[in-house]
């Protein structure tokens, strides 16, 4: 069995609904995510996959700890973190990175892309060989080092997606969280940014955790997967043994929903309903 980086028992997070908030007061809390239990293997790109509004996204911050857990337990190399205050996550932070879905606004319009990716090796008090740490990213993740001089808005939209993910690996850490970054993007390089971080996580040692309502990308990429619905999970395990067997309805209404592609022998040889002629010959 493989080792286990994460280990989660009893996660609950409950958030303030806004839309119930009176004029004066607090906003009632709802509970997200009810009693979660499950463990992340170490070394290993595991997917968390639901329709909107599942709960993943909470999940996932729990797990870098973005958000405090109501009750429950989050283990991460040993160590409880579910109710640890900043000054005893700060060491930690290093360890747990993010990889946003949307890199426009993850990106600060007014640093250099070298900028960017230099602030956590800062924060952190890395300053010895900087500029060469970020020339090291960026080739590691397919872009020139030349592109630390440019902006955000002169990047296209998987060359700001690679940003993201240099800048979330820049220090090396062991855990990363990669909510729904191909979303955003066309087909092509989804494939290209899939095939980036599945390389990166074989060469790096990294654990990842994927989130994505896409079960085609889950299958592309991940080993075993998490399926949640309404703040629960109702299914986990291997990939292949989920896809080829799924246990649960909701499972499996999720992957007759993948969309396949139909090929139609004749689509090149179809005139359009009016074209001259067309009429005739049908």
């Amino acid at each position: 069995m493989a080792d286990l980086l994460f280990k989660v028992r009893g996660l609950k997070v409950a958030l303030p609904d806004m839309t119930r908030k009176p004029l004066f007061g607090t906003a009632p809390k709802v509970e997200i995510l009810k009693g979660l239990d499950f463990d992340l293997p170490a070394q290993s790109v595991t997917g968390i996959v639901g329709e909107s509004g599942s709960g993943k996204s909470t999940l996932g911050r729990a797990l870098v700890r973005l958000l405090e857990p109501m009750e429950g337990s989050v283990l991460f190399d040993g160590r409880d973190i579910a109710h640890l205050d900043e000054r005893e996550l700060r060491p930690l932070r290093r360890d747990l990175q993010m990889i946003f879905q949307d890199p426009m606004s993850s990106l600060n319009p007014r640093l250099t892309i070298g900028s960017i990716i230099a602030a956590p090796l800062v924060r952190n008090g890395i300053r010895d060989r900087t500029a060469e740490r970020v020339a090291e990213a960026l080739i590691r993740v397919g872009l020139p080092e030349s592109f630390g001089r440019r902006y955000r808005h002169e990047l296209s939209g998987g060359q700001r997606q690679r940003v993201g993910i240099a800048r979330a690996l820049a220090l090396s850490p062991k855990f990363v969280l990669a909510d729904e970054i191909v979303s955003g993007l066309d087909v092509s390089t989804q494939a290209q940014i899939l095939t980036l971080l599945e390389k990166l996580a074989t060469d790096m040692g990294l654990t990842v955790a994927f989130i994505s309502h896409d079960l085609s990308v889950i299958r592309r990429l991940c080993r075993q997967v998490i399926v949640m619905r309404n703040g629960e999970i109702v299914e986990a395990g291997p990939v292949d043994g989920l896809f080829d067997n799924p246990r649960h309805p909701y499972t499996r209404e999720l992957i007759e929903a993948i969309p396949l592609p139909e090929v139609d022998p004749d689509w090149l040889r179809r005139e359009p309903a009016d074209a001259p002629g067309a009429a005739a010959r049908n």
